[in-house]
């Protein structure tokens, strides 16, 4: 998978860009911060997801330069590759419609200049992105890995893309009925629908979610393996607000145990009653917070070197160790789903890194996967590295020529 033309107008920095990165080695794009190094990836990963990275608005994608101008928009465009001869063009179009006496957003995308939805494009292009921030994996709250695992899987997943769209509106609709239970202005009985569907969606979310952290567990261990030196052992423990357990299993054995054995082969029709059981348990104490207290929005993985939690008692190179050794069965994973290599983002990650760490790092970007890396300084890359890769300066939102 690749991409061979990147194409953008009004996208944050970039007036007008237009971008053939090679396929076949890596890119490394270098300069000075503000100038569109960091945009250009985010531009990427959204074509390939339909979100940001970076922020949850889309009215900040589009250049603050046409903010004055009678509909402000801002469009992305890639002409896509693939291994197995498939060639394709996307277009999504931002668009803040002014003329209608009040602002109203609207985003269109386009597959070979037909209209689609969203979900329709799913899949067309991947990407594994690698951030300094992804610390926050090791370190960060529940909400960080969660997002993790949602932003991998529903790359190549569109039915579990679409159970999470689902749950992510049924949620707060009955968080807001369980208000009004506690308040003697609902029946509890109307939760008898919402928990149905909850459950319906919930089930195939916690399934999906099984059957990729045991997957990524083992990939990560063997990453993590090679990064050490088979020095320390690293290890992936689930732990969801609701495990369902096999039939004829102790359901609190299952819960009190790490679940990706336990659970990991459990179809979404198996999870979907142990699901509603749940919620039909914790009904009167839901109805006393006014919130949903099980289900995958309460879902945490946790990060285990040596059998110790990473997050309290690893040291700041651990977490960095494992966060990359994370990063490399991502990578992995989805080749394996997709059949090709996904396109590896790198945005000023090679800077946070040690000399052991980066030499691990760059030894593996060898264009198997299309890979563009973002710098503010070239001296942290071997000479051998840069021999093989190709190097553009990014500056004032343009990209040129080859930097060296």
């Amino acid at each position: 998978m690749r991409i061979d033309h990147l194409s953008l107008t009004n996208f944050r920095n970039y007036a007008r860009l237009e971008f053939s990165p090679p396929a076949d080695r890596p890119v490394v794009l270098v300069g000075e911060n503000a100038q569109g190094k960091t945009s250009a990836l985010e531009a990427i990963y959204y074509l390939a997801t339909s979100t940001s990275p970076y922020t949850t608005s889309d009215r900040q994608l589009i250049h603050w330069r046409t903010e004055h101008d009678p509909i402000p928009f801002a469009r992305l465009s890639a002409e896509i590759g693939g291994s197995h001869g498939a060639y394709h063009k996307l277009d999504i179009t931002l668009m803040l419609d002014m003329t209608a006496g009040g602002a109203r957003f609207k985003k269109t995308v386009k597959l070979n200049n037909v209209d689609k939805r969203v979900m329709d494009v799913v899949g067309l292009l991947n990407v594994v992105l690698f951030l300094p921030r992804d610390l926050s994996l090791v370190e960060g709250s529940p909400s960080d890995r969660r997002r993790f695992m949602d932003g991998t899987l529903r790359q190549v997943d569109v039915e579990y893309l679409l159970a999470l769209n689902e749950y992510e509106k049924i949620l707060p609709q009955r968080n807001a009925l369980l208000k009004r239970i506690g308040e003697k202005r609902a029946a509890p009985v109307e939760l008898e629908f919402w928990d149905e569907q909850l459950a319906a969606s919930g089930a195939v979310i916690i399934a999906g979610r099984l059957r990729f952290l045991r997957k990524l567990d083992m990939m990560a261990r063997a990453a993590h393996n090679a990064l050490t030196g088979g020095r320390e052992t690293l290890s992936l423990k689930y732990l969801p607000s609701i495990l369902p357990a096999p039939e004829g299993d102790s359901r609190q054995l299952a819960f009190d145990v790490s679940g990706l054995d336990l659970g990991a082969q459990l179809t979404a029709a198996e999870i979907k009653p142990q699901f509603l059981e749940r919620l039909l348990a914790q009904r009167r104490v839901a109805i006393g917070r006014g919130l949903t207290i099980a289900g995958p929005h309460r879902d945490e993985f946790r990060l285990f070197i040596n059998e110790r939690d990473c997050g309290l008692y690893g040291s700041r190179g651990q977490a960095r160790t494992a966060v990359m050794a994370l990063k490399f069965a991502e990578l992995a994973w989805m080749r394996d789903q997709i059949g090709e290599p996904p396109l590896f983002l790198l945005d000023e990650v090679v800077a946070e890194l040690d000399s052991s760490r980066r030499a691990f790092l760059l030894e593996r970007l060898d264009g198997e996967a299309q890979t563009l890396v973002t710098t503010t300084e070239l001296e942290i890359f071997s000479p051998a590295f840069l021999n093989r890769a190709s190097v553009y300066q990014v500056k004032n939102g343009q990209i040129g020529e080859d930097a060296r």
